[in-house]
């Protein structure tokens, strides 16, 4: 298949493009800056420049192939509405392109606030709308596009997605651990959060392409809950740092915009997802990662 993926030269995305290769898919990338275009041609990619703001470009770039992975998003939490309502309109340009032709779609979302504390699955978040968060107006749109023959799926993702180096929210909880000196969590630290090794999504976004039936819903979730305390507890070993409680009060404090959901108990299950697509998880867990990797140095 040719394949269109949006934030391919990021951790997620760099991951998937890879993943296509090897499955033997032709992959053009969208490129917003020099650097990400150098990116994706050094994977052995194709590059089309643009962004998620040229709505024609995005079109065009779906027009042209048989499929479109679209990770790209504005994580700048001081545009949090604008981002939601430009992700919305770039997965409406591309699917009115796909229209009619059963083509596949699929998009990256994810798992927290679906239902807080409990396991999550992925018949849930039917209730939520874009006043509960700007990017489930996108997810909303995605789904919606499975009436207008294009074959849509939505990949909820874990909020840690992880490797040996340092990416991700974990990196921003270690480096948060350097600047402060110490190692923290929230209460009694016995929320959890669902984690996924970014080869194991990157193969989940692959299979979503290749055989998700149209408005699926998928879970990216390789374990189901890691205590947040159990995080904290190697982050402090590893940089010899206390290990602390604090008061949800005191967490936008210390963890900046993290602090928002660094509390939030959100396990979730890809159980369905797993039996849908084919998808075993198998990469190491998120706190052998830590063990053994490149956060501390």
């Amino acid at each position: 298949m040719r394949v269109f993926v949006t934030g391919a030269s990021g951790f997620i995305g760099s991951a998937v493009v890879a993943e296509l290769l090897a499955a033997g898919h032709e992959v053009t990338g969208l490129a917003r800056s020099d650097a990400s275009a150098a990116a994706i041609t050094a994977s052995g990619a194709q590059v089309l420049r643009g962004s998620l703001d040229d709505l024609e470009g995005l079109r065009a770039g779906a027009d042209t192939s048989d499929g479109v992975i679209h990770l790209a998003y504005n994580h700048d939490f001081s545009q949090y509405l604008t981002a939601g309502e430009t992700d919305r309109l770039a997965i409406e340009a591309m699917g009115s392109a796909l229209a009619g032709t059963d083509r596949p779609l699929v998009i990256a979302s994810g798992v927290l606030g679906l239902n807080p504390g409990r396991l999550a699955l992925e018949t849930d978040g039917a209730n939520l709308t874009p006043a509960d968060a700007p990017r489930i107006a996108g997810a909303q749109a995605t789904l919606a596009l499975a009436g207008s023959g294009v074959r849509s799926s939505i990949v909820r993702l874990a909020p840690s997605v992880h490797n040996r180096d340092k990416e991700g929210f974990m990196g921003l909880i270690v480096d948060t651990a350097k600047a402060k000196g110490v190692a923290a969590y929230i209460g009694d630290g016995a929320n959890r959060w669902p984690a996924v090794h970014v080869l194991d999504a990157a193969h989940l976004f692959v299979l979503a392409l290749e055989k998700a039936p149209a408005g699926s819903i998928l879970h990216g979730v390789g374990e189901e809950g890691v205590r947040l305390r159990d995080v904290a507890e190697v982050i402090g070993r590893h940089l010899d740092v206390p290990v602390v409680s604090l008061p949800a009060s005191e967490a936008g404090e210390h963890f900046a915009w993290m602090g928002a959901f660094i509390g939030a108990d959100a396990p979730a299950s890809s159980a369905a997802t797993q039996e849908l697509v084919g998808w075993t998880p198998s990469h190491p867990g998120l706190l052998d990662d830590l063990e053994h990797g490149h956060f501390f140095e």
